[in-house]
């Protein structure tokens, strides 16, 4: 990400890189990083000295209930835990003080790993930060490590402009990205609901549902949606799907018939049967023009028909 002065939007590496020093090479949990331990007893004294790492007991921290990413991936989780069983926790998690625990603002992912790797405790940074920056910042570590899935990040761009007014412009200097790109991620929220768990489940690309959006109603929507998947619809299928649902090809009117031209022909095609004595069609192009079909079904019936013809003067 681009480094800028001041400002969320020098990233998460800068904003904690000030008091944090990542060790250069891997370490065994016995000296992840230079710590202090920190206890019920003197939990309070330690967090004035914000920015620097602590080493606090699991039980004492907890994930922060409205950070944009929800779903994580169990198998990437079971191998970063393998990886701190091995190594401990290279970076320390970014917390904030909340009452008598720790509130996670950055490293639930290595939190859970540690976890299920049967840590006791971990290294932190604690840092005070308001509720806006709190989502910034989580928002941020989860799009630099491309861990939200779209659902997730256009939802946290909706949180930033309804609870904290940012216009869009400012969201997309925050996190690095053009304006039309956060523009493009919120829209995917007008999507059924149906189709926005389609693409958490990667079962659609941003490309299909940025292409299924055009269709209003919900239902057709999803429909469109469930084709797309079964058929395994590229992304320009799918426009031309959403295309042809949208304005369907107008049946071809069909021609006005005329019954009483139409009994004329039948008796025509009749009294000419009757002569040659094999079937006969007459196809008509229009009212002036067309053909006459005889039928014949041996060399023998050909060549009495042939035969016949000749005789007519």
């Amino acid at each position: 990400m681009t480094v800028r002065k001041g400002g969320l939007g020098r990233g998460l590496d800068a904003m904690i890189s000030e008091t944090a020093v990542k060790p250069k090479t891997a370490v065994t949990k016995k000296a992840a990083v230079r710590t202090t331990k920190v206890t019920k007893k003197d939990t309070e004294e330690k967090v004035k000295e914000e920015g620097s790492v602590l080493i606090v007991k699991m039980t004492q921290i907890e994930p922060n209930r409205s950070q944009p990413r929800k779903q994580f991936d169990e198998d990437a989780l079971l191998e970063l835990s393998e990886s701190i069983k091995q190594f401990g926790v290279l970076q320390p998690l970014l917390v904030q003080k909340k009452g008598d625990y720790y509130e996670i603002i950055a490293g639930e992912r290595r939190w859970r790993a540690s976890k299920l790797a049967g840590l006791k405790e971990v290294p932190v940074i604690v840092k005070d930060f308001s509720e806006q920056e709190t989502v910034e910042i989580s928002l941020i570590e989860n799009i630099q490590r491309e861990n939200l899935n779209p659902i997730e990040e256009a939802a946290a761009y909706k949180r930033l402009m309804e609870e904290f007014h940012l216009k869009q412009d400012v969201i997309a200097e925050r996190v690095s990205k053009s304006r039309t790109a956060v523009t493009n991620s919120m829209r995917l929220l007008k999507l059924d609901e149906r189709v926005q768990q389609m693409l958490v489940d990667e079962m659609l690309t941003t490309g299909h549902a940025r292409a299924l959006l055009a269709i209003e109603n919900k239902d057709e929507q999803h429909a469109a949606a469930v084709k797309v998947f079964d058929e395994k619809l590229n992304v320009r299928e799918t426009e031309k799907l959403v295309k042809l649902l949208l304005n369907p090809a107008e049946p071809k009117p069909e021609k006005e018939k005329n019954f009483a031209e139409d009994l004329v022909y039948e008796q025509l095609e009749e009294k000419i049967k009757g002569i040659i004595g094999s079937k006969v069609a007459i196809r008509r192009k229009n009212r002036d023009k067309g053909k006459i079909e005889i039928e014949y079904y041996s060399q023998e019936e050909l060549e009495r028909i042939v035969e016949l013809l000749e005789t007519v003067k």
